[in-house]
C-alpha cells in the first residue's frame, strides 16, 4: 500500500524542512472537514467562495477536497502524513454537491485571482476540463496570466480520461500538469497524456494514495488529483528551503527544477513513451538542482530531464472553443448561465474509487462536443488593493439587467404590473420585457429593490448589484434611468450601450433564477454609476481636445478612440476586481484624457499598439497608483520609434481619479 514517506528523498528533505509558513497554498476544490484530526495544528484557513455549503461525511466533493488536503496538511502525529505540513493553507471551495461537481472556467478564474490577492505561491488545482487543443476562455487565460506574471505555481491534474488529451488548466502555459503511476513507476492506465504536458508535465504517485475522509478515519484512493497535491506538497517544501536559504521564494523555479530533474518513468514493453510526459518526480534531483548540494548517494544514479519523450512547441494554435465536461456520468448536464447560453465547466479530476477498483471500468474516455467563444485574453499585472478596506473594491463595465431569482417573484411582478395595450388590446404584462419594467419601475420606484439587480458581460450575469445604506434609493434610480437608455433605439441620442459600476464585493453570493450563483456587490452611491454609447463618448472626448488639436484629422481621431474604448470592452475586458482592471476600466470611462494622447499621435500618423497597466513608482501616502500607457506605433513605417503616452490612476478609493498630467516620450521598441 502506497506510504508517501517512501517517497524517494522525502525523509531526507523533511530533515531539512517540515515546511515553513511563510509559504502559502491554496486549494481549490471541494468543501475539507478542518475538524478532522489530522489537521489539529494545521495552519489552514478556509476563504468564502460561491460554495457555501460545509463539508459533508458523505458527500463525494467533500471526500474529494478533505484527501487533496490532507496529501499536503496533515500534521505528523497523524495516520495521515501530510507532505508539507508547516505551510500554511488557503482553503478555496469550487466544486459543490449541489452544483452536480461542476463548474465554470468563469468561477475557476475567480477562485484563482482570488487565491493570488490573498498572498498564494502555489495552487492546486485537482480538476480540469477536457478541450482539444489546450484552450480556453479567456476568463481562465487571464487568471493563468495573471499568476505567471506574479510567480504564482498552478499545479494541475492532467485528468484521467486514459487517452492522449488534455485537460485545462493543466496544459495551459506555466501550469505544471501532473499525472499518476503505480507505486512501481508505471503510468497508470487512465493518466492522460498529450503534446503539451511532454513539455510542462510529470509523474507522480497516484495509486492507492492515503489521506483524511471527512467525518474521521482514512482513505486510499486513486487518480491525477491525488498525484497532484504530491507534487504541490513537494513544491511548497521546496520553496521552504529557499527561504530558509535566504533566497528569493521563486515558484517559476521549482517548477523549472522539477521539470527538468525529472527520472524516466518504468515503461512496459512496446509502451507508448509519452504517457511518461516529462519524467517522473525526482525530489533529490530537485534539491539538488536548486542547491547544488548532493543528498545521498542514490544521485550517482540519477539521470535528469525526462524519460526521451519527443519534444513539441511550447504552444500550439488556440482554438477558441470550449468543450462540454467528460468522465462522470453523473456530471454529463452542462451549466447554464442566466441567459440559457452554455458555460464551460471544470470538474475534479477523479476518479474517487477505492483501491479495489479496476482503473478500466471507471476511467472512460468521452468526446467533447465544441462551442464557439470569441473572447481573448488580458494582459495587465494584477494587485491586491492597499489597506483595510472593509471589502474588495471593483470597478467594472458591462450592461445592467435584472432578474427575478424565483418563480413567486417573477410572478408578483406580473401581478402587479400593468397590462399592455396593443393595437386596441389589452394583454397581461410580461416582466421581461425591459420596456415595461422601466415605465412600472419608474412609477414605482420601491419596487426595484425587490429586483436582483445584475451587471452583465456578454449577456452573461457576472455580479448581483444590491444597494444599501443612505443613498440606496439614488442608486435604484439610477440603475432604473440606465436600464431606459439600454432599451432605446441604438441611433436614439438617449441610447446607453455600456455602464460602469464602483462598489465592494461583499463576500455574499445570490442565486439567480436560472441556478447560477453570482457575487454580491454593493454600489455605495450614484458617484461613478455612467452609461454612454461609444459614439457620444468618443464625440464629447474630441470636443474636449478639438481647440488645442485642430490639425488632428477628425475622422482618423474617431477610430482610434473607438478602437481604444472596444479594445477595454473585447479584448481586455475584466472583473473589475484588480487594482489594474479598475485603473484600465476607468481609462475607458474617462476617456477623455486619453483623447489628448490619441490627438497628438493621430496628428503624426501613428495608430495604438497596445495598452499596458503598470504599477506607477510614484504615489501619494495611502494611495494606490497605476500608470496606464498607451503605445502608438506607425503602420506606414516600422523603423519609425514608438510613441508612449501615460497617464496615472490612483485607485484606492472607491472612484478611481488620475493624477498629474498626460506624460509622453518615445521608444525604439
Amino acid at each position: 500500500m502506497s506510504d508517501l514517506s517512501k517517497l524517494p528523498g522525502l525523509e531526507r528533505l523533511w530533515a531539512k524542512t517540515r515546511g515553513d509558513p511563510e509559504i502559502i497554498v491554496a486549494v481549490l476544490d471541494g468543501a475539507v472537514d478542518q475538524t478532522h484530526p489530522c489537521f489539529q495544528g494545521a495552519a489552514l484557513e478556509r476563504l468564502p467562495s460561491l460554495v457555501l455549503e460545509e463539508a459533508n461525511p458523505q458527500g463525494t466533493m467533500s471526500q474529494h477536497g478533505t484527501h487533496i488536503t490532507s496529501i499536503i496538511f496533515a500534521q505528523q502525529h497523524s495516520p495521515v502524513r501530510g507532505i508539507a505540513p508547516q505551510c500554511r493553507g488557503l482553503i478555496i471551495p469550487v466544486f459543490s454537491e449541489q452544483r452536480r461537481r461542476r463548474l465554470s472556467q468563469l468561477d475557476l478564474s475567480r477562485a484563482i485571482e482570488q487565491a493570488v490577492n490573498a498572498g498564494a505561491q502555489i495552487i492546486n488545482i485537482s480538476g480540469g476540463q477536457l478541450t482539444d487543443y489546450g484552450e480556453a476562455e479567456d476568463w481562465l487565460e487571464r487568471a493563468v496570466r495573471l499568476c505567471q506574471d506574479n510567480n504564482v505555481l498552478i499545479v494541475a491534474a492532467a485528468g484521467n480520461d486514459g487517452c492522449e488529451c488534455l485537460h485545462v488548466p493543466a496544459a495551459m502555459p506555466a501550469v505544471l500538469a501532473v499525472g499518476a503511476t503505480d507505486e512501481q513507476g508505471q503510468p497508470l492506465e487512465f493518466s492522460n497524456w498529450g503534446q503539451r504536458y511532454q513539455n510542462q508535465g510529470i509523474l507522480a504517485l497516484g495509486e492507492n494514495v492515503l489521506g483524511a475522509k471527512p467525518g474521521g478515519g482514512t482513505v486510499r484512493l486513486s487518480g491525477t488529483s491525488f498525484a497532484t497535491p504530491v507534487v504541490t506538497g513537494v513544491a511548497a517544501l521546496l520553496l521552504s528551503l529557499q527561504r530558509q536559504r535566504g533566497e528569493a521564494i521563486d515558484p517559476q523555479k521549482i517548477r523549472t527544477a522539477l521539470l527538468e530533474t525529472a527520472l524516466p518513468c518504468n515503461l512496459e514493453p512496446n509502451q507508448d513513451s509519452r504517457r511518461c510526459l516529462v519524467g517522473q518526480l525526482n525530489i533529490p534531483g530537485a534539491l539538488t538542482y536548486l542547491t547544488g548540494d548532493a543528498m545521498s548517494e542514490e544521485l550517482s544514479t540519477v539521470e535528469a530531464s525526462g524519460c526521451g519523450c519527443q519534444e513539441t512547441p511550447e504552444t500550439s494554435p488556440q482554438i477558441a472553443i470550449s468543450g462540454e465536461m467528460a468522465n462522470d456520468s453523473a456530471a454529463a448536464g452542462e451549466i447554464v448561465a442566466a441567459t440559457g447560453e452554455v458555460t464551460a465547466a471544470v470538474r475534479p479530476a477523479e476518479p474517487l474509487v477505492p483501491a479495489s477498483a479496476t482503473p478500466a471500468s471507471t476511467h472512460p474516455s468521452h468526446n467533447v462536443s465544441p462551442m464557439s467563444n470569441n473572447q481573448q485574453a488580458n494582459a495587465v499585472i494584477p494587485s491586491q488593493p492597499p489597506g483595510d478596506i472593509g471589502g474588495s473594491l471593483i470597478y467594472v463595465i458591462g450592461t445592467l439587467g435584472y432578474d427575478f431569482g424565483t418563480e413567486a417573484r417573477r410572478d408578483s411582478f406580473k401581478q402587479l404590473m400593468p397590462p399592455v395595450e396593443i393595437e386596441g388590446t389589452q394583454i397581461p404584462a410580461n416582466p421581461y420585457d425591459a420596456r415595461q419594467m422601466v415605465d412600472y419601475l419608474e412609477a414605482n420606484l420601491s419596487e426595484a429593490k425587490s429586483l436582483i439587480w445584475t451587471l452583465n458581460m456578454e449577456l452573461t450575469p457576472i455580479y448581483a448589484l444590491e444597494p444599501s445604506g443612505s443613498f440606496a434609493r439614488d442608486v435604484y434610480a439610477a440603475f432604473q434611468e440606465l436600464l431606459a437608455g439600454e432599451v432605446e433605439a441604438e441611433d436614439s441620442e438617449e441610447y446607453i450601450e455600456r455602464v460602469s459600476i464602483p462598489g465592494r464585493l461583499t463576500g455574499r453570493t445570490v442565486k439567480l433564477f436560472s441556478g447560477q450563483v453570482v457575487p454580491v456587490v454593493e454600489p455605495m452611491s450614484p458617484r461613478g454609476i455612467y452609461g454612454w454609447k461609444v459614439n457620444t463618448l468618443v464625440g464629447s472626448a474630441l470636443e474636449a481636445v478639438r481647440a488645442e488639436q485642430e490639425a488632428a484629422e477628425e475622422a482618423q481621431m474617431q477610430r482610434s478612440l473607438r478602437s481604444f474604448l472596444n479594445r477595454v470592452y473585447y479584448d481586455l475586458r475584466n472583473l473589475g476586481q484588480t487594482s489594474q482592471d479598475r485603473a484600465l476600466n476607468f481609462a475607458a470611462t474617462n476617456a477623455f484624457q486619453a483623447a489628448q494622447a490619441f490627438a497628438d499621435a493621430v496628428a503624426s500618423g501613428m495608430e495604438l499598439d497596445s495598452i499596458v497597466v503598470q504599477r506607477s513608482p510614484f504615489c501619494r501616502m495611502d494611495s494606490d497608483c497605476w500608470d496606464v500607457q498607451l503605445k502608438f506605433f506607425d503602420p506606414e513605417n516600422n523603423r519609425r520609434a514608438k510613441r508612449v503616452y501615460r497617464f496615472t490612476i490612483d485607485v484606492s478609493d472607491l472612484i478611481p481619479v488620475t493624477l498629474g498630467e498626460v506624460r509622453s516620450w518615445s521608444s525604439p521598441y
